[in-house]
């Protein structure tokens, strides 16, 4: 059993040094490829690849956008065309961090029947956690992304007008959250009632077989790759669209991650403090986030403790 484990980073290379190595040392037969944004901040190459089955490859930053998708695709690229051998790909970010021994999630993937866990929707449906028109407005226009920064109090004024705008009529749409973009509706989508949209969190725990089959679906259909480049928020929708409608499939509905949504804003969720660490121990978490180690470094280190103590135990016990 082997995990590779894909860390999208963009900030702060103490944090990052540090997952990587909570990574390598709970597991240390993982490979972990960390695609990192270098425009957003400088990280220590040589420091991440002295480790073994460590690597580190350039991607470009955004949010909101097709730039952290693609980042997963290059990565899916880069680890099948260099015969990087595992049996399933964890994606996280910098921010994550593991809660529990990684020999515990080897041992709950060895034993599964299942392909994957993550969270999926369709999103018109009313299971829809958005709701159906936020989705609809998210994956059924094209969006131009105007490149214009808006600060969270011209949010805030320019709300009254984007509500008015985007609910008095069907074909025009604005959005502020991460810039100023503006969409039309679709005269023409991808999706139909054999290819349905499907949504729900970016972060995944997927088989080997899965990811082969992300990589020469891609490869088969670029003109989805072109359609959902011009929608909003494409990472909560374009794996699982390709995923479920393969049907080829058995996923869990959930991704066994810990995220507290409570009182957020423009996909911001809470930072995890020392305060959080009863509800991270829960043996059906594996991992959790938002981490800042510059705000609470000691969750981090209650967690290592968790981590180390009981890797060491399980070690010496066999």
């Amino acid at each position: 059993m082997k995990i590779a484990y894909l860390i999208q980073t963009y900030k702060n290379p103490e944090q990052i040094y540090r997952l990587v190595q909570i990574i390598k040392k709970s597991s240390p037969n993982s490979f972990v490829l960390v695609s990192h944004n270098f425009a957003a901040c400088n990280l220590n190459v040589e420091l991440l690849e002295n480790l073994p089955d460590v690597k580190v490859v350039s991607a470009i930053g955004g949010r909101g956008n097709f730039a952290l998708v693609q980042a997963y695709l290059e990565a899916i690229d880069w680890l099948l065309n260099n015969k990087i051998e595992f049996d399933w790909l964890i994606n996280i970010t910098g921010q994550d961090y593991p809660t529990q021994p990684l020999p515990e999630i080897e041992k709950f993937l060895a034993e599964t029947t299942y392909d994957g866990f993550f969270d999926y929707f369709n999103v018109l449906s009313e299971k829809c956690t958005w709701g159906a028109k936020d989705g609809r407005d998210r994956y059924f226009y094209q969006y131009w992304w105007s490149g214009i920064e808006i600060a969270k109090w011209q949010r805030g004024l320019l709300k009254p007008l984007r509500l008015f705008i985007n609910n008095i009529q069907p074909w025009f749409r604005i959005d502020f959250s991460y810039g100023l973009i503006v969409g039309m509706r679709s005269l023409s989508t991808p999706f139909n009632e054999n290819f349905l949209c499907y949504g729900g969190s970016y972060f995944k725990t997927i088989s080997r077989n899965c990811v082969q089959y992300i990589h020469e679906f891609c490869q088969q259909h670029p003109e989805l790759i072109d359609y959902y480049k011009k929608t909003r928020l494409p990472d909560e929708s374009f794996i699982q669209t390709i995923l479920i409608n393969s049907g080829l499939f058995n996923f869990y509905p959930r991704n066994m991650r810990y995220i507290d949504w409570t009182n957020s804003r423009h996909g911001h969720p809470a930072i995890l403090t020392v305060d959080y660490y009863p509800k991270l121990i829960r043996d059906d978490i594996y991992f959790a986030r938002k981490f800042e180690i510059d705000r609470d470094s000691r969750i981090l280190d209650r967690l290592d403790e968790r981590i180390m103590q009981t890797t060491v135990q399980g070690t010496c016990s066999k």
